[in-house]
């Protein structure tokens, strides 16, 4: 795995979002979330280069990070979850705008999905997905799998102790996505739905999938 080199600036970007997101995550994230995030603990001075991602992630669950060259296709993406593969980007947001991205970076991905691949109960979501991805047959049927992805795993919300929270690794590290679920239009989990349903990613989601709990979310 090739060694990002990071920028001073960089390292900070990593540092303040950290921080920003850390009582968001007290007050918004899911316990299941926490408990990962917890068992993970990845670093917060300094951007963690992928190997030492794996150091700590691969004893838990049994995941591991892979670089990303480019933009992966959604076969290899998914279907690479079955094997406990995930592919990850290495670039970091630009510092002039550290906390919100419409495109996944480094921070999206391992402090929104890597904390989740911590949870034993996550990570078999994760490998669900990807072994539905591996079945299906047609282009479409592809599509379908990731858009329930995308509005589950990536920007999932469900009700836990009265009030709404998110399983969403898009929402974990957006510091300004996470305090617009208030404002989103609240649908009941239906994966009928969450597979056709069309969205932007240049735009705060306005419609997210609301669970009952997180065994509603595992059936």
């Amino acid at each position: 795995i090739p060694v990002a080199e990071y920028t001073a600036a960089e390292h900070q970007v990593w540092r303040v979002v950290c921080t920003e997101l850390h009582a968001l995550h007290e007050r918004l994230a899911t316990r299941r979330y926490l408990e990962g995030k917890g068992r993970l603990r990845l670093p917060e001075d300094h951007i963690p280069q992928i190997d030492e991602v794996n150091e700590l992630l691969t004893p838990l669950t049994g995941f591991r990070y892979v670089p990303a060259a480019g933009l992966v296709p959604l076969l290899q993406f998914y279907g690479s979850l079955a094997d406990g593969i995930f592919h990850s980007t290495q670039y970091i947001r630009h510092p002039s705008v550290p906390l919100y991205t419409p495109e996944p970076d480094v921070l999206h991905e391992v402090v929104g999905h890597g904390n989740c691949l911590a949870d034993d109960r996550f990570a078999a979501l994760y490998y669900a997905a990807g072994r539905a991805a591996r079945r299906v047959q047609r282009p479409e049927a592809l599509e379908f799998v990731s858009k329930v992805f995308w509005f589950s795993l990536e920007f999932g919300v469900l009700r836990e102790g009265g009030e709404v929270r998110t399983y969403g690794a898009g929402l974990l590290s957006s510091y300004g996505e996470i305090q617009q679920i208030a404002r989103a239009d609240l649908r009941r989990l239906d994966v009928a739905r969450m597979g056709v349903q069309t969205y932007d990613i240049t735009h705060y989601q306005p419609i997210l999938f609301c669970a009952e709990s997180f065994e509603h979310v595992e059936d």
